[in-house]
């Protein structure tokens, strides 16, 4: 039997009009303690944004989503967090917050390869 390790995840939220509470999902972030993996993926369905604010931040949206899976990368592209490990990357990413992209509830799961898990949750709950 294959090993499997604990994994948790949170999906990303794209919020247009944080005062009506209208959201659809954009994204996934998975972490994996046994591992000391984070990673994000995105997929912004532009029609669905519309749908919910035609005047919606399109390249401000697209932003805030990419810069979710720099922090989980690391390095540069993490800012601040540049220098965290990939647990402490994972929570600041997934601390409420009140802006246009913000993170679901966390939720976890077994995994034997955490980087399969961030593209299976992006197709099952995201695409």
């Amino acid at each position: 039997m294959t090993d499997r390790d604990v994994f948790e995840y949170a999906l990303l939220r794209v919020v247009p009009r944080v005062e009506r509470g209208e959201c659809f999902n954009a994204g996934v972030v998975v972490y994996c303690r046994a591992r000391s993996f984070v990673a994000a993926r995105t997929h912004l369905d532009e029609a669905r944004l519309a749908a919910l604010d035609p005047g919606a931040d399109v390249v401000g949206v697209r932003a805030a989503l990419h810069a979710v899976e720099g922090v989980c990368l690391g390095g540069e592209d993490a800012g601040q967090a540049a220098g965290d490990d990939a647990g402490r990357r994972f929570r600041w990413l997934i601390a409420p917050r009140s802006t246009v992209v913000q993170p679901g509830p966390v939720h976890t799961g077994l995994t034997t390869d955490p980087e399969a898990e961030v593209e299976r949750l992006l197709d099952l709950l995201v695409r």
